[in-house]
């Protein structure tokens, strides 16, 4: 994978006592990602990696780290894979539908799910303790979860609204902003903002699948404030990272690129995806 570092600009720098503390710069990507299709794949080191094959479910999520997978199965089955290891963690999900997708947290060490009934769940991924309940929302669909863990946030069912889960609080509340939306990819770190993709057309919402490529938006959760990243090219996709960054997908031949963002905008860093992974979803980018 082709790196290509842009050189950063400081504006207005006002020069610091000897000694106030600097904060280090965020290390460069490398490219690693974690890939869906009928397969969950971490590509790394120009190399594939295969997490679990899922075949036709769509039901399925990445862990942060990148080395676990989480799925619902056609019977309701949540279950977690790594290292060659398959466990159930619970179980009378909700199987079959493609929206109701499972989230990681930020740890990698728990699965959030739609329990049924308005209920988000949560259960350990080694499965030593029993599910518990986070709160209600009745956004589930395409569950993420931010990076200081406090917040969840989904779509409906029904593709009208977007909520956002305080699990300390364990109540939701409706974004301002969103009549219609079909994909919840992402949450700032705060749980502040998310990437999400409003439909095209309103009569056109799809069955609630993953989607390999969107066009997308970020959202104030609170204010309803809408921004397209401000990066050249067709945007077939966007993701936050823990520390705040914001990794832009650009549709390109033979393979697409990631344009890596700071918190305000400017450009860190490009990479080129291989072409393999040109027409796969992209489910995580790893640190």
């Amino acid at each position: 994978m082709r790196i290509r570092i842009v050189a950063g600009v400081v504006l207005g720098l006002t020069l610091a006592a000897p000694t106030q503390a600097v904060a280090a710069a965020p290390q460069p990507l490398s490219g690693s990602a974690v890939y869906g299709g009928d397969r969950l794949d971490r590509y790394q080191d120009g190399a594939w990696h295969t997490l679990a094959r899922t075949g036709t479910l769509p039901q399925v999520a990445a862990s942060p780290d990148g080395r676990k997978a989480a799925w619902v199965t056609d019977g309701g089955r949540l279950q977690v894979r790594e290292g060659g290891r398959t466990v159930t963690l619970a179980s009378g999900l909700q199987g079959g539908t493609p929206c109701l997708t499972p989230v990681w947290s930020p740890d990698s060490t728990r699965v959030a799910y739609a329990g049924g009934g308005d209920a988000v769940m949560s259960v350990k991924a080694d499965a030593s303790t029993p599910p518990r309940t986070l709160g209600r929302s009745k956004g589930v669909c395409h569950l993420a979860w931010s990076a200081n863990g406090r917040y969840l946030a989904g779509y409906t069912g029904e593709a009208d609204a977007v909520y956002r889960l305080d699990v300390r609080t364990g109540k939701a509340v409706r974004a301002k902003g969103v009549k219609q939306v079909t994909h919840v990819q992402s949450l700032s770190p705060d749980g502040r903002r998310a990437v999400v993709e409003f439909p095209a057309d309103p009569d056109a919402l799809g069955d609630g699948s993953w989607p390999a490529a969107f066009k997308p938006v970020v959202l104030d959760l609170v204010t309803g404030r809408r921004q397209t990243p401000k990066v050249k090219g067709r945007l077939i996709g966007a993701s936050y990272l823990a520390d705040g960054r914001l990794v832009v997908r650009v549709a390109g031949s033979p393979g697409n690129t990631l344009v890596v963002l700071d918190a305000a905008g400017a450009e860190l860093q490009r990479l080129a995806e291989p072409a393999r992974a040109r027409s796969r979803a992209l489910l995580q980018v790893l640190p």
